[in-house]
């Protein structure tokens, strides 16, 4: 069972006993699959584990932005295995702009096989020249009678290449920066969409390159117009992105998990490591780091599910703290593992390897304190000018 105490004042009782079964079935059917040993083999794991959950129903929440199911999803799954929390938050990335613009006909269908786990989703907005500055993207969409034509490269998207569906964000009119970005669903076997090529992490993660010749979309394809793509991107990232803290909070909990039995087990100098005060004090702060950063995420993903249109500033906050406290409680279980933390074979090596991406992708640290301060300020300034 995982600790629910913590953040009991923002989950049901109905939370609380998806909390459990989720984290049950991350522990018995996740977190016993061997790490794959090549990108190839991470592509095909990442597929399986894809149909696993969807028969194990455990991406409905997606489609009904339950935040505070999403959020325990990807902990306990990330605690396990963090390429099957990669799978889990792509179907939401690819997802969503589907459900937020309300989209019917085929791309409703695309959600509905995503969420049974027969059709994998991709978010393709980041390029090469186009990372946090979302704006200066340059593939772009044409109109040709009723149709969209896309150009242009993506870079850095996860699951190219093994992806059925992708939500594409391109510009339509030069110089208009996001008042001209719109959004398109695009089938994978799309005429003149190709894979690019793979781009390998240190960490088990499908990543690559996906490029638009001429690719050739019909208008109903459309999610949002221009200027409003740029919008539904951002409205996504907003509802997601307290749910990649909630990944790392899995990482760091996992991390402490075994810390903390290893502090027990292991003996120096005639006694366990548990009993030497740094270790002790390495702990107690993993253990706080968690707890304030799992406070965070659910406070974020509560306010959400209460009916708040917008948790920008809940979410960077969440976002950017656990991230960053989850580097670190990791980074402090290698310390207590010694020799063991640095071992390919060993769990703690495999969140080592997988936490880093988190402070980056959907928005990197420095943006989201950005995005905190500017929240901050503006707040400041309509105080200041109310009579």
């Amino acid at each position: 069972m995982p600790d629910v105490d913590t953040i009991r004042a923002f989950l049901d009782d109905a939370d609380v006993e998806f909390a459990a079964a989720v984290d049950g079935f991350a522990r018995a059917e996740l977190a016993i699959r061997a790490e794959p040993a090549s990108d190839d083999a991470a592509r095909i794991e990442a597929r399986e584990i894809l149909a696993i959950l969807g028969r194990g129903g455990w991406l409905a929440p997606i489609p009904t932005r339950n935040l505070r199911r999403i959020a325990l999803a990807r902990e306990a799954i990330a605690a396990a295995s963090p390429l099957a929390d990669a799978v889990y938050a792509l179907q939401a990335l690819g997802s969503t702009p589907i459900v937020l613009a309300g989209a019917g006909g085929d791309a409703a269908r695309w959600v509905e096989e995503a969420v049974a786990g027969r059709a994998m989703g991709g978010f393709a907005m980041t390029e090469h020249e186009a990372g946090s500055d979302v704006a200066s993207m340059a593939t772009t969409a044409t109109r040709d009678r009723s149709d969209w034509v896309l150009d242009g490269e993506k870079a850095f998207i996860s699951n190219a290449g093994i992806a059925d569906f992708y939500t594409v964000f391109a510009q339509t009119e030069a110089g208009k920066g996001s008042k001209g970005i719109a959004c398109f669903v695009v089938p994978a076997d799309a005429p003149g969409l190709t894979f690019a090529g793979a781009q390998v992490l240190s960490a088990p993660h499908p990543l690559g390159r996906i490029r638009f010749d001429g690719c050739r979309v019909p208008a109903e394809a459309c999610l949002a117009g221009p200027g409003d793509g740029f919008k539904l991107g951002l409205a996504t990232l907003d509802l997601l992105r307290a749910t990649v803290g909630a990944a790392a909070c899995g990482m760091a909990a996992r991390a402490l998990e075994e810390a903390t039995r290893h502090a027990l087990e292991r003996r120096q100098f005639g006694e366990p490591l548990a009993g030497f005060q740094l270790v002790r004090e390495k702990l107690a702060r993993m253990a706080t780091e968690l707890a304030a950063a799992r406070l965070l995420v659910f406070r974020a993903a509560w306010v959400k599910d209460r009916g708040a249109e917008r948790v920008t500033l809940e979410s960077a906050m969440a976002k950017s703290y656990a991230t960053e406290a989850a580097q670190r409680i990791v980074d402090d279980a290698v310390q207590i593992l010694g020799g063991r933390g640095v071992l390919a074979d060993h769990p703690v090596d495999r969140l080592y390897r997988s936490v880093r991406a988190l402070r980056i992708y959907e928005g990197t640290t420095e943006i989201q304190r950005l995005v905190i301060a500017g929240q901050l300020l503006a707040r400041a300034g309509e105080a200041r000018d109310r009579p």
